[in-house]
């Protein structure tokens, strides 16, 4: 995560919640093939877990049962010209943006679990969308059962969390909120949200 303290997020509940919202991300691992990386959705099982699943066929699979990894929600992000700010001209461009790392144990799970994970995801974005919401009774069963033995279910048992809200909180109000227009002009709404309220 970025090195200056003035960025470091700390607080787990809003990390959470940025993570529930985004429902996706990056899973890293070592294996002995190198590192590999998985694009996953994700959901809380309880506060310091999260499930997810990936395609049995995945190279990364059949090395993630034990292993330390680390899971990768990245939020909005956005240029930032040093024009912007409104400062003198020694300013130089950056990059805002709020991520948050959960590094942990991975876990795998039994297909019950798998199971109630895929309901638990599925019930969570569908909720998100102006419809009746899909789920699994509309299928044939044994279609359904077909499709998730395809996939792999895990638990991420998180002991290190790690954010970074890096929105400008280095420069003066006025700077930081001139710069939040900026990006929004851009067309980076969501990061230029998280400027105007750090």
């Amino acid at each position: 995560m970025h090195p200056n303290a003035a960025f470091r997020w700390e607080d787990r509940d809003a990390m959470r919640a940025l993570v529930t919202e985004l429902g996706f991300g990056a899973l890293f691992c070592a294996t002995p093939d190198g590192l590999r990386v998985a694009h996953v959705p994700v959901v809380w099982l309880d506060d310091a877990t999260i499930g997810l699943h990936l395609a049995r066929g995945n190279g990364i699979v059949r090395h993630l049962d034990g292993a330390t990894a680390l899971f990768v929600a990245q939020g909005p992000d956005g240029y930032v010209s040093p024009d912007w700010y409104g400062l003198d001209d020694n300013q130089v461009p950056t990059w805002n943006y709020v991520a948050v790392e959960l590094e942990g144990t991975m876990r795998r799970m039994e297909h019950d679990a798998l199971i109630a994970q895929v309901d638990q995801l599925t019930a969570q974005q569908e909720d998100r969308l102006d419809k009746t919401p899909w789920t699994r009774g509309k299928m044939d069963p044994a279609i359904f059962d077909k499709m998730t033995s395809a996939i792999v279910g895990f638990r991420l048992e998180v002991t290190a969390w790690r954010g970074t809200l890096k929105l400008g909180q280095n420069k003066p109000e006025a700077a930081r909120l001139a710069a939040a227009d900026g990006v929004e002009a851009s067309g980076r709404r969501g990061i230029a949200h998280w400027m105007r309220n750090a």
